[in-house]
């Protein structure tokens, strides 16, 4: 009985093991159901993805945005580190050799004779870096970083050689403006059209620092890079070399830099060479410097100028007289804020003209009529003086008759009349002061449109605070002191340019001469004014033009242009007389 039982007791463990299997089973297919079919509900393309907020790390935001528009894997440009050349190691410092060979001799008295010479041996440079087969004509991202360990430090983007479309500059609007530090991106032969230029201009200034921009080797048929230096743009350097720029895209260019009622204030650098710009680009690009006092590097190396376009240059860099459209302009701008000169005279009151004559012309009869009547207003003020100090005295008897109160009468009677001439004399002083504060404020508006960059007196600064923004503002060049020479207002042209590159162009010695012209009279300005702020043209490179370079004009030119540069440094007297012994 008792085997018997024991069979019994088997079998039933045996089927609560079979049941138990089964839950199993059926737990596992349920779970193995739903995850499936979260999965088909996760790839259902149907479905809205939630929204996604930018970290700030571009390599994380800008993979997210290429899957939540349906690019692959495969698909997706990689985001890597720029590759940089090997550093040069210092060399080690003789010193501490000494001391390390002093150290190892002193714990080890019986060195090796003959040590291992493969190990002192340093590893071969790594000037290059392999990569698999078609690996390098894949599309990447390389970024320059702060800190590589932190990605969040990106500062420089740079894309090379493939085709950047509306999808991918769509996924650049949303991650550039949240990287904080990106100051640079360089891109080149990446195929823009018209409408990723656009996209390009319209979100470019929302990214904080973002002052560099390269687009070199990209030919754009409709040429409108000069939708990236609009008003809005807070571009300080753009560079767009060898982009087959014409006269065309010159023209726009020329337009953004400055037309009379607007003007580009933030970019400094401009790079246009190895373009197709000839002397009709030149000219353009010479009209927006007219009004433009913001540039201070422009290069036209490597194109098709040549005389005439030199011409133009020089003109806007020495003086040139305005058109009617900017003389009318002038006009407005003194009407608004008001001529500074006309403020220092002042017009007679209206009682003193006549009806039909202008404050400056008097005839003789109204001098008359005026001295008449300044005659009987002082003989009427001399009689009304008499008369007081009469009452005066027939004030003080009574009061000395009448006792002890004569004395404060006495003392009241005399305080009246000098009270009253203080308070003229007060209201004369009062009326003087805000004359003079009128008067110092004029000048010193004056002198500021006059002068730039002079520091302010201690005078200056007690002035009120509604003027000082005038005295910081930034002078409109149409503004300036004008010269009235054949029936032309002229001005003073380009002193804010310090550098321009002219090389490997067709200009002749003709150009040359106007050049030279213009940098001579900048020199005559600079030396005019005690302390200028602009010094005017500092470097000219005009190597590669259709000129011998023994030409009296171009190595005239050169030695003007040798002592204005900022790194020349005459020679001295000591090492010529070396030079000269030796």
């Amino acid at each position: 009985m008792s085997s018997t039982g024991g069979e019994t007791s088997k079998m039933n463990s045996f089927v609560k093991k079979v049941k138990m299997g089964k839950r199993v089973e059926k737990m596992m297919k349920d779970k193995s159901g739903t995850t499936t079919g979260q999965e088909i509900a996760d790839d259902d393309p149907n479905k809205t993805p939630e929204p996604y907020t930018c970290t700030g790390i571009f390599e994380a935001d800008f993979t997210e945005f290429c899957r939540r528009n349906h690019l692959k894997d495969n698909e997706i440009p990689a985001v890597v580190i720029r590759p940089k050349p090997p550093g040069i190691q210092p060399p080690p410092d003789a010193k501490s050799k000494d001391s390390k060979d002093s150290k190892d001799a002193s714990k080890d008295p019986t060195p090796d004779e003959s040590p291992d010479t493969g190990s002192q041996e340093d590893p071969p440079p790594k000037t290059y870096v392999t990569k698999e087969k078609y690996a390098y004509f894949r599309p990447v991202i390389q970024v320059e970083m702060e800190n590589d360990e932190k990605p969040i430090t990106v500062t420089e983007i740079y894309i090379r050689g493939w085709k950047i479309d509306l999808l991918m500059v769509g996924i650049f609007k949303q991650c550039w403006p949240t990287i904080e530090k990106l100051s640079v991106v360089n891109l080149w032969n990446v195929n823009l059209s018209e409408a990723v230029i656009k996209e390009f201009a319209s979100f470019l200034p929302q990214c904080p620092n973002l002052k560099t921009l390269a687009i070199d080797g990209t030919i754009c048929v409709e040429e409108s890079w000069a939708l990236l230096i609009g008003e809005e743009s807070l571009l300080t350097s753009l560079s767009l070399r060898n982009n087959g720029i014409t006269d065309k895209g010159a023209a726009m260019i020329g337009k953004a830099l400055s037309t009379v009622k607007t003007c580009n204030k933030n970019l400094i650098s401009l790079n246009l060479s190895g373009n197709k710009i000839s002397d009709i680009g030149a000219t353009s690009i010479a009209q927006g410097l007219r009004m433009n006092r913001a540039l201070l590097s422009l290069s036209l190396a490597n194109n098709n100028v040549s005389n005439e376009g030199a011409k133009r240059l020089a003109e806007v860099l020495s003086r040139f007289p305005l058109t009617h459209e900017e003389v009318v302009e002038r006009r407005k701008l003194l009407s608004e804020k008001g001529s500074p000169d006309r403020g220092l005279v002042k017009s007679p009151p209206p009682s003193r003209r006549g009806d039909n004559r202008p404050g400056s012309v008097r005839s003789s009869s109204h001098m008359d009529k005026t001295d008449k009547k300044r005659d009987k207003s002082s003989k009427k003020k001399q009689d009304g003086k008499k008369g007081e100090k009469e009452k005066e005295d027939t004030r003080s008897i009574r009061s000395s008759a009448e006792g002890c109160k004569s004395e404060k009468d006495h003392g009241k009677s005399n305080k009246i009349p000098m009270d009253g001439k203080k308070d003229k004399d007060d209201a004369t002083k009062g009326g003087s002061k805000k004359d003079d504060k009128w008067k110092k404020a004029s000048i010193v508006a004056d002198t500021m449109t006059k002068t730039k960059g002079k520091k302010t007196s201690s005078k200056d600064k007690r002035l009120p605070e509604s003027d000082s923004p005038e005295m910081v503002e930034a002078i409109n060049p149409l503004l300036e002191q004008v010269e009235n020479m054949d029936n032309q207002l002229w001005i003073p042209g380009n002193r804010c340019m310090i550098n321009l590159n002219l090389s490997r162009n067709n200009i002749t010695e003709i150009g040359m001469k106007s050049l030279l012209l213009a940098v001579q009279y900048q020199i005559t300005l600079l030396n005019l004014t005690p302390s200028p702020a602009l010094k005017g043209i500092l470097r000219m490179s005009l190597n590669g033009n259709a000129v011998k370079k023994t030409d009296e004009t171009f190595m005239k030119l050169q030695e003007v242009l040798l002592t204005r540069d900022p790194y020349y440094k005459p020679p001295e007297k000591g090492e010529d007389n070396q030079s000269l012994a030796g």
